[in-house]
């Protein structure tokens, strides 16, 4: 049996946490949090008031602190007659104490979920050009952005999310951003014009980027340390595999049923889940749970003065300054977050200047038709999948064996992306000069599978490095990322139909091939001289 929160955890164990659940470790998590941020006025000898927050400058942390401190941190509340807490280690109320059943289940539930809404990122792909003639638009701009619009939702519906989840808890946010994205696809697929159509795919994207701000989180709250890997990996294929598995189901849904039963089949799906978690799934979150407990216990006592051991301070205008005001901080005043973020937005753009393309690709140089189509999205899944896989296994063999050695730095992360990288523009120009001269088939979509191979080889080391380098502010540090790279990915397709026609599938591909090559240097650059940057560049938040 885990054992719950009674000794004091450690600063790394608030951080692991606090990255899975989605928010900075200065914020109240299940471990606690790194310190206290009182809603009440400081005492006049802040040195000697253990709950004033010492605001720390976020790059100057040493190694240990950044990765592998054990030092112990101050504990979220004092013990005391008046505190709330678990009924011992065994207490059924814990969903550590969970019977495995439903521990694993809830986590099956959650990544289904988060495997769905991505998929519906892109699953309509094939049936752009259907889409089209239905509301009589010939707009090139508009074919492109159709497509890439949900995923502006996704930056900007999570900002808000994160914060009313630390409020109210996961569940409610399950079900309601469920609910809408379950009624904005029905909204979809009943549209009548091209405005919108383009409307409820935004706001499919908005409620859609749920499951990606709470799945961490649930999966921490539920399952250990020891075996909470697998269950990520199983989650994290939702985000990287589900965009590209989309649009090999809808191209055989479009031919078969017509481009709207691409959005019926995700409201019936939706549709099921969210009935299944209504059923199933029970509230995961340990401050949620213990500040229920204490309600009831003041009701029932009449004690005013009970409180939960996890009760949080911050009050919902802070949450939401944290949510929003940190991430934009970040991304105008480090020049870590910002060079990783243009990196990350470039590659995941280029992502979605494919799937734009693609139909028009190989229905004019392949003479594809139908269902046929979204086959050629395949290489980009299967090169997705082994470049997540290769991660994996590699770049957290080199963390371990530095961590080990007790020489441990953020760097370390990038030797795998610093690889990984030069796969990218060589997958464009393999792809973009095959097409150009209409080689066989399976020559472009290989040179894809190389695409989707360097796509993951940038896209996560990336993600981890800024975790290590930002420690209790890696949330905002993600946060930013993925703003820029969904802004990126919604407005970059726009242009790429008349880039493709005025310079051809293979010169249009080297320009953005060219780009990639122009981005390869950035983890060598960091890679040595990042450390000195970190302690020069200095953001105060």
């Amino acid at each position: 049996m885990p054992e719950p929160l009674f000794r004091h955890p450690s600063r790394s164990e608030i951080i692991e946490l606090a990255v899975a659940e989605g928010h900075d470790a200065d914020i109240l998590s299940n471990a606690g949090s790194i310190r206290r941020i009182p809603s009440h006025s400081p005492s006049q000898h802040p040195e000697k008031d253990s709950s004033f927050i010492i605001e720390k400058d976020t790059e100057k942390a040493t190694e240990e602190e950044s990765i592998s401190s054990d030092e112990e941190v101050e504990d979220v509340a004092e013990h005391g007659p008046d505190i709330v807490f678990w009924d011992g280690p065994d207490d059924p109320q814990n969903p550590m104490n969970w019977a495995s059943a439903k521990k694993w289940g809830t986590v099956a539930l959650v990544s289904a979920i988060t495997f769905l809404t991505p998929l519906a990122s892109s699953m309509f792909a094939p049936g752009v050009p259907e889409v089209m003639k239905t509301f009589n638009s010939t707009d090139e701009m508009l074919e492109g952005f159709m497509v890439s619009v949900y995923v502006l939702g996704f930056a900007i519906g999570p900002m808000i999310i994160a914060p009313l989840s630390e409020m109210y808890g996961r569940l409610p946010l399950y079900h309601s951003c469920n609910s809408f994205f379950v009624l904005f696809c029905v909204a979809a697929a009943l549209s009548t014009n091209m405005s919108m159509f383009i409307a409820f795919r935004f706001f499919m994207g908005c409620f859609g980027g749920a499951p990606l701000v709470l799945g961490g989180g649930t999966i921490a709250d539920l399952i250990t340390r020891e075996q909470r890997g697998t269950a990520m990996v199983v989650w994290m294929m939702g985000p990287t595999i589900g965009p590209c598995v989309g649009p090999i189901i809808g191209g055989f849904l479009t031919e078969a049923k017509g481009w709207r039963w691409n959005f019926w089949f995700v409201a019936i799906v939706a549709g099921a889940f969210l009935v299944l978690s209504i059923i199933l799934m029970n509230e995961t979150s340990a401050p949620v749970i213990l500040e229920r407990k204490a309600k009831r216990l003041r009701a029932s006592t009449g004690n005013p003065k009970l409180r939960s051991k996890l009760a949080s301070e911050l009050s919902a205008k802070d949450l939401f300054k944290f949510s929003i005001v940190r991430p934009v901080k970040m991304l105008t005043r480090s020049y870590i977050c910002l060079a990783m973020s243009i990196y990350v937005a470039i590659t995941y753009a280029y992502l979605y200047v494919l799937f734009t393309t693609f139909t028009a690709v190989f229905k004019t140089q392949y003479g594809w038709h139908g269902g046929i189509v979204g086959l050629s999205f395949l290489g980009l899944g299967l090169g997705s999948l082994i470049g997540q896989t290769v991660f994996t296994h590699y770049g957290n063999r080199t963390a371990t064996k530095h961590i080990a050695r007790g020489d441990f730095k953020p760097e370390h992360r990038l030797y795998i992306m610093a690889a990984g990288g030069p796969f990218l523009p060589v997958g464009l120009f393999w792809y973009g000069w095959s097409v150009q001269a209409q080689t066989h088939f399976m020559v472009p979509i290989v040179g894809t599978g190389v695409i989707g191979f360097g796509l993951l080889m940038t896209f996560m080391p990336a993600s981890t490095y800024l975790v290590d380098v930002y420690t209790i502010h890696a949330a905002s540090a993600m946060a930013a990322n993925t703003v820029l790279r969904s802004l990126a990915a919604a407005l970059l397709p726009l242009s790429s139909q008349k880039m493709y026609t005025a310079m051809g599938y293979g010169w249009g591909n080297s320009l953005l091939g060219f780009v990639g090559l122009l981005l390869v240097p950035i983890p060598f650059l960091f890679i040595k001289y990042g450390e000195r940057i970190r302690k020069g560049n200095v953001v105060k938040l």
